[in-house]
């Protein structure tokens, strides 16, 4: 996977088929895989990001993932490669996904 593209609402990653996807913010943060995240989705309601959420930083991670920081100070989530091409694989995430930058 080439390294990502942050432009602060969303965020470009090039898949190993060279096909690009860009992830929105909100999609990532709703979906981060940290244990804050998780807990976050067990709740009965869970809460939305506040305000207009922006990814402030991409940090790699060895060469498996990138460490996401978003404007919320959320920053503790991991996301492997593997799980960012998942959620561009996702079905029923067509309005947090375009193929245009």
């Amino acid at each position: 996977m080439a390294w990502p593209e942050a432009e602060g609402l969303r965020l470009a990653v090039r898949l190993p088929s060279d096909r690009t996807v860009v992830l929105a913010a909100t999609l990532l943060w709703n979906e981060c895989p940290s244990a804050a995240g998780r807990r976050r989705r067990m709740l009965p309601d869970p809460p939305r990001p506040v305000g207009d959420l922006k990814i402030t930083s991409v940090r790699p991670i060895g060469h498996y993932g990138v460490n996401i920081v978003f404007s919320d100070g959320h920053d503790r989530g991991i996301f492997p490669w593997v799980f960012l091409q998942g959620l561009a694989a996702r079905p029923t995430i067509d309005d947090f996904i375009s193929d245009e930058i």
